[in-house]
């Protein structure tokens, strides 16, 4: 709320308007859950990284909401409240993109336009949908005035990024001249997500269900579903992968094409802001990037 959150390695930096105007800024230690070597590890990282950016991103909203309502009396969010928080929003996550797509695609082998989970016909409406939902949803939210707010600050962030990685000066006339696009955004993360995970679908589900069909039609769907919510485990490391082939080769020709499905999305997700939001922006970068934070 009113903020942007950086994170640089082990540093996360919050920054935060004030009702008054001042900016407040926080640094302190990025949680981690990849401490462990092997977590480390390509194609192991994506998930524990996908878990963790959860994690300190509540934490930072909760932070930032306290800011933004001058509520003196508010502190850091109990670890009882943050698992309830995390399971709440993982449980509507594959609710709305991964239930409802498939709930929607039985209906339509129900009506006879496609086969059943085992054919491919049934997981091609089945990513079709999933896609429709994602995007309907990214476009439906960015109609509220608040979300939309959001949306300004996400693009500031992009800027601020840009000038800094260009060697700019970081003031906002000179950061505002920069795309509010950038390729290691977390949409483009989400995007690769749902693109694999359609893929995958079409591919291991009518393999595991040769392998073993549950008898009865609920106890089969169930445990389809519960395969889809296991195959989000390879799925985000893959993704988190392509995520960092990008960073590391953005003017290939591969990377560019790569990139531009999530390019085109961040036009949904990054409004224009304004220059005081590009100072919020400016003032998190500076704290991620100084020398001698913790």
């Amino acid at each position: 709320m009113e903020g942007v959150m950086i994170r640089n390695k082990g540093r996360l930096a919050i920054a935060v308007r004030r009702p008054g105007g001042e900016i407040l800024l926080e640094t302190r230690p990025w949680f981690s859950l990849t401490r462990k070597s092997w977590l480390k590890k390509p194609f192991v990282r994506g998930f524990p990284v996908l878990l963790e950016t959860l994690v300190n991103g509540i934490k930072a909203l909760n932070f930032s909401a306290h800011t933004a309502l001058e509520d003196e009396a508010g502190s850091e969010i109990k670890p009882w409240t943050l698992a309830l928080t995390l399971i709440v929003s993982i449980g509507l996550a594959m609710g709305i993109f991964v239930v409802l797509p498939h709930l929607i695609s039985l209906a339509l082998a129900f009506l006879g336009f496609s086969g059943g989970t085992e054919s491919l016909s049934f997981h091609v409406w089945d990513g079709f949908f999933k896609l429709a939902v994602f995007l309907g949803y990214i476009a439906g939210i960015s109609l509220l005035p608040d979300i939309r707010r959001v949306f300004e600050y996400h693009g500031a962030e992009h800027k601020v990024i840009w000038a800094y990685e260009s060697g700019a000066e970081l003031v906002p006339g000179t950061a505002k001249k920069y795309s509010r696009l950038h390729p290691r955004c977390g949409t483009a993360f989400l995007l690769f997500v749902l693109t694999l995970s359609i893929v995958l679908h079409a591919v291991l589900i009518p393999g595991l269900l040769a392998l073993y069909t549950p008898q009865g039609a609920v106890l089969k769907q169930v445990y389809v579903l519960a395969a889809k919510f296991l195959i989000i485990v390879p799925v985000s490391g893959a993704a988190f992968e392509m995520i960092k082939f990008a960073g590391r080769s953005g003017n290939s020709r591969l990377c560019k094409i790569m990139c531009r499905p999530g390019l085109m999305l961040q036009r949904l997700t990054t409004r224009e802001p304004d220059e005081e939001q590009l100072e919020v922006a400016i003032a998190a970068l500076k704290g991620a990037v100084a020398k001698g934070n913790a």
